[in-house]
């Protein structure tokens, strides 16, 4: 088991990491000239420029407050998957992106951030965090579901994010031990 879950750690982080290396849209607040941040530079910035750069850049200049990050709000997003989850029959996944749960993780925490500094009421951190349960609770069901049936559909691949692959691949594993302990006396 420790192996399963050593798996599903490494796919997180893979994941996280994966989201601090992609690209996003910044739009300058202030003009700024000869910037380096690790490899990247940038000669002249100007004030109300949009430029795509890797979204650590762009948390960095968001958290210096040189430019804002060009997103719609994630909790727009959460809650039409939720939707669109409950609209799917018990066995029917709807496509998540890729970074949807790394993105959903730092949200979550940015917004309890902003809680306990007061800036945020707790009435929509337990907001967010409720719909984030209630959509894991309806993935994770039909996961589990799926993971007990002998068959994996290939468009079933497109529609999870790696950290659902990952549980469903651990969890499939497992379930075929079990039958086979309780069938065969094999596992």
């Amino acid at each position: 088991m420790a192996v399963d879950s050593d798996r599903v750690g490494r796919v997180f982080a893979d994941a996280e990491a994966d989201f601090l290396f992609s690209r996003t849209r910044v739009t300058m607040k202030l003009s700024i000239d000869n910037l380096e941040a690790g490899d990247v530079k940038f000669a002249e910035l100007k004030e109300g420029a949009t430029l795509e750069v890797p979204r650590w850049v762009a948390e960095e200049f968001a958290r210096l407050g040189v430019a804002e990050i060009s997103e719609e709000p994630f909790e727009n997003e959460l809650f039409r998957a939720l939707s669109r989850e409950k609209l799917m029959g018990p066995l029917e996944l709807s496509p998540l992106p890729r970074d949807f749960y790394v993105r959903m993780k730092r949200r979550i925490a940015l917004v309890a951030k902003a809680s306990a500094e007061g800036k945020v009421g707790k009435q929509d951190l337990e907001k967010l965090r409720g719909t984030g349960y209630d959509l894991i609770g309806v993935r994770l069901s039909k996961l589990l579901s799926l993971s007990s049936t002998s068959n994996s559909s290939p468009s079933l691949a497109g529609k999870l994010t790696p950290e659902e692959s990952a549980f469903l691949g651990a969890s499939q594993a497992r379930a075929q031990e079990w039958k086979g302990l309780l069938l065969d006396g094999t596992g």
